[in-house]
């Protein structure tokens, strides 16, 4: 992915994750904005329907999709804003994994993974991007979450369409550091 279009995939993250306001967008309750709009309101880039999609196919974690007519785009998971995604509970793996720096542990091993501003505690399945997420804060480290447990004792988990795990909260008894 080029440098622009990166730069263009953070904006969008920020724009349809945080704060679609901040240049005017209307948002539905399901986190959908119109592409035209987004396209027509947006200054700090030079956007057209073709960017947009490209930006869209390409970005390496599949953050946003395109809704089936082509008119309306969205991020798939990661909110601060309130939305409503559809996703249906669905059963985990027996494990899943959690990156996070090293600087975040003791509020961790103290309170377990919490949502804060976001919807959901996010999961993996790959060790790669939990590395990768963990490596955003500074040095990473691997957290396992036992996800079938959780589930077995009522806690609910979703999958976004691109493969990450959702859940409200993980308490410390479900985690162990790898």
């Amino acid at each position: 992915m080029s440098k622009e279009f990166n730069a263009i995939s953070k904006y969008f993250s920020y724009l349809l994750r945080h704060r679609p306001n901040s240049i005017g967008l209307s948002m539905d309750e399901n986190g959908w904005v119109s592409i035209d709009e987004l396209v027509q309101k947006t200054v700090d880039f030079k956007l057209s329907r073709d960017i947009v999609a490209v930006v869209v196919e390409t970005n390496d974690k599949q953050r946003f999709s395109i809704s089936e007519n082509g008119a309306f785009i969205r991020a798939n998971q990661g909110h601060s804003v309130g939305v409503h995604l559809g996703l249906k509970p669905i059963d985990p793996p027996e494990f899943l994994l959690h990156g996070t720096a090293k600087r975040f542990i003791r509020a961790i091993r103290n309170e377990g993974l919490k949502k804060m501003q976001r919807h959901h505690v996010h999961l993996s399945d790959s060790q790669a991007v939990a590395r990768s997420v963990g490596a955003r804060y500074g040095k990473p480290i691997f957290l396992q979450v036992a996800a079938k447990s959780m589930h077995n004792n009522g806690f609910i988990f979703y999958r976004s369409v691109n493969n990450v795990w959702l859940v409200e909260s993980v308490p410390i008894e479900y985690i162990e550091e790898v």
